[in-house]
């Protein structure tokens, strides 16, 4: 989800259904239905904007030209979830975490479900754009003092409270072998591949190459601290504003996570790698963390020191998003494609120096 305010610029709401309407017109029509009914909401303009995992996403401009943000979910089989995702957004709000806030229905709900479709409607954060490939200078700080107060934050969550886990369960070699495997013969068995589906096949094979490595650096991780997290910190979910960390967003049901990974994941944004050199982003990553540390003072040094060997590892045991073109080729696009070629060069990159990397880090946090 984006509730950043860098929307287009808004359609009429669509008129009343005729023969010719396409199926996009009944689609904003429907939204437009269940403003209104769940949220007394008579509005101006409505935008569909790139869609999420598992929503169909909407700028919505009101009557007072307040501008919103709509999430419609394509099923409502798992609403249980989506509103347990809701609620610790919310619980975060209220702590004094930069999130955005819902906006309740009026039955009081954070999801609308008695109306055409099932929704949840979220105060826009303005002048924002999100962290992709956006982590720089100053907002690398930054990040790290809204990311410690996070997770310090998530730390008294009633859900669960902090324990130390062992770090080698970071990820399942065995399983990810697996996965790379099967994919492997999925492709081999294709009578053709088109040039991104040949270039997922060739990293799949490095990947799997390296999978013994990887059991090497699980080894060699310390006991880290498991705890309620965000859940999918990674940049598109984090929205800035000139050199602030202004929301997080789109936050997961709560689920013990490793604290290392959440920081690696949002550390190690490949776009931010690659922009900023090895050397220029090493400089951000130690920033961040610092300010991590600033902000969360009970944080382990372990799971900090640790961060980009857990994140190495976690990314390398990860198909996505080689395995796209075979498991889900419909969300198989430029953007995407683009993603993926920024994910492997950083994380071979990364690899490569994860050493030299790593102990640098150390010298900086202890």
């Amino acid at each position: 989800m984006s509730t950043a305010s860098h929307q287009p610029a808004t359609n009429p709401v669509a008129a009343p259904s005729t023969p010719g309407r396409t199926a996009e017109g009944e689609q904003v029509k429907a939204v437009a239905d269940t403003l209104v009914l769940a949220y007394r909401m008579h509005p101006a303009g409505i935008t569909r904007i790139p869609e999420g995992t598992a929503t169909d996403n909407y700028a919505v401009v009101d009557q007072a030209g307040r501008r919103h943000f709509a999430k419609v979910y394509r099923t409502r089989e798992h609403l249980d979830l989506e509103r347990a995702s809701v609620e610790l957004s919310e619980y975060c709000a209220d702590g004094g975490v930069a999130t955005a806030r819902a906006t309740r229905t009026r039955e009081h709900d954070l999801i609308a479900t008695r109306g055409p479709l099932p929704m949840s409607l979220w105060s826009c954060v303005p002048h924002t754009a999100t962290g992709e490939g956006g982590l720089r200078g100053a907002r690398w700080a930054a990040v790290g003092t809204a990311m410690g107060r996070l997770h310090s934050r998530l730390a008294a969550h009633p859900a669960a409270s902090p324990t130390l886990k062992p770090g080698s369960a970071v990820c399942d070699v065995a399983t990810a072998r697996d996965r790379y495997e099967g994919l492997i013969l999925a492709y081999e068995q294709r009578p053709r591949l088109g040039e991104f589906e040949a270039w997922s096949l060739q990293a799949t094979r490095e990947r799997q190459a390296l999978l013994r490595g990887v059991e090497g650096i699980l080894a060699s991780l310390p006991p880290l601290t498991v705890q309620i997290l965000h859940g999918d910190l990674s940049g598109p979910n984090v929205l800035l504003k000139d050199d602030d960390a202004a929301a997080f967003v789109d936050f997961r049901p709560p689920t013990p996570r490793y604290v290392a990974w959440e920081i690696a994941r949002l550390g190690c944004d490949p776009s931010s790698v690659l922009a900023n050199g090895v050397d220029g982003w090493l400089t951000g990553y130690t920033d961040l963390t610092l300010a991590y540390r600033d902000a969360n003072p009970k944080a382990s040094a372990n799971d900090l020191v640790s961060s980009l060997r857990v994140g190495c590892a976690a990314v390398l045991c990860s198909t996505f998003p080689f395995s796209a073109p075979v498991k889900r080729p419909h969300i198989v696009d430029a953007a995407l494609e683009s993603y993926g070629r920024a994910r492997h060069e950083a994380d071979l990159m990364l690899l490569d120096q994860l050493p030299v990397l790593g102990e640098a880090l150390r010298d900086a946090l202890l």
